[in-house]
């Protein structure tokens, strides 16, 4: 007697436009989709699930990184700047590689495994880059040549909503980089007042509307990102579209920036930098807020009058149109570099 075959139900016809994220954005399965994939960079448009990385040819020219030297990439992320220094400092240098969040740091750390890139080589910790003196101290590492830190949200962040972080794709009004750590935005903006939401706005995100906005939804309760971007639109329903959509995102970005506290780790690593840095070495940041060009323009301006560092950017770095359009995400990006002295010479 043949075995009986259990009954499987034909899989449901999605239809044209799938409602699930995971079934909407093909690009989340590069390997088996690289057709969309190359659609959705000739458009200019960054896939989902994917991260391009920013100014990396910029940011080897200011780091120069050389064969035997010690890196340190401060938010590894995907990891594609560290992937980039690591084939400049070999052989005979390492990378260690600090990031906050649980979620993607196994992958990362995965991904370059798999390129070959040995824990002889490469190190991770899981730590924000304010606690750079210690993971160098843990490490046995002692001081570095040259220090990357990207400030910005990793668009795998941006495009997993179960993480928070989108504005247009629903899911729990989270933002935590660390969802082991801290509150929820949506604690944060139940527990917050009209009046410190309104400053917070203003200083975060440069927002012009904070008074009625934050009148709006300090202490209320929202469950999902859409919820916020909602009662955003409400308040401002008279506006056009494209400037409502604005405002949403720049209320994103101040209660991200808060709910992290984003802005006290970056006062911290621009403190103690000088001290992780060798004679001579070379340290770049990547910003994306005025607020945060404003912090490391200023601790480097000090550490060049104080004698710290040798040489500072004289100018911001922008991305090129080119990178732009073809990575609509790097826009608003800045790049600020320094050296430290070396008295040695």
């Amino acid at each position: 007697m043949s075995e009986e075959i259990p009954y499987r139900r034909r899989p449901r016809y999605l239809g044209k436009y799938p409602r699930r994220f995971e079934e909407k954005y093909k690009e989340l399965s590069p390997q088996k989709y690289p057709d969309t994939v190359a659609k959705v960079l000739a458009s200019g448009k960054t896939p989902a699930g994917s991260h391009v990385p920013v100014m990396v040819e910029e940011i080897l020219e200011v780091l120069r990184p050389q064969p035997g030297e010690t890196a340190v990439d401060c938010t590894l992320g995907h990891g594609s700047h560290a992937e980039a220094i690591l084939q400049r400092v070999l052989p005979g240098g390492r990378l260690l590689g600090l990031d906050v969040d649980p979620v993607e740091l196994p992958r990362t750390e995965a991904r370059l495994r798999a390129l070959g890139f040995g824990p002889e080589v490469f190190k991770i910790r899981k730590s924000n880059f304010a606690g750079l003196p210690g993971a160098l101290v843990a490490e046995g590492l002692g001081a570095a040549d040259c220090v990357l830190a990207d400030l910005g949200v990793s668009s795998m962040q941006f495009d997993t909503p179960e993480r928070g972080f989108s504005t247009k794709i629903p899911g729990p009004l989270d933002m935590r980089m660390n969802p082991q750590r801290g509150i929820s935005a949506a604690q944060f903006l139940k527990a917050i007042s009209p009046h410190a939401l309104e400053t917070l706005l203003l200083e975060n995100a440069d927002e012009p509307r904070g008074g009625i906005l934050s009148a709006a939804l300090a202490g209320r309760e929202f469950g999902l990102t859409t919820d916020l971007s909602q009662a955003v639109r409400a308040v401002l329903y008279a506006l056009p579209e494209d400037e409502q959509d604005k405002c949403i995102r720049r209320v994103f970005q101040g209660i991200r920036i808060a709910v992290n506290e984003e802005f006290s780790a970056l006062d911290s690593l621009l403190r103690v930098l000088p001290h992780c840095l060798s004679p001579g070495g070379r340290v770049a940041i990547l910003s994306f807020h005025s607020g945060e060009d404003r912090r490391v323009k200023k601790a480097f301006q000090a550490g060049l009058r104080e004698g710290i560092y040798s040489k500072i950017a004289d100018n911001v770095t922008r991305p090129t149109p080119e990178e732009c359009r073809t990575n609509p995400r790097a826009a608003s990006a800045k790049l600020r570099w320094a050296r430290k002295q070396d008295f040695a010479k």
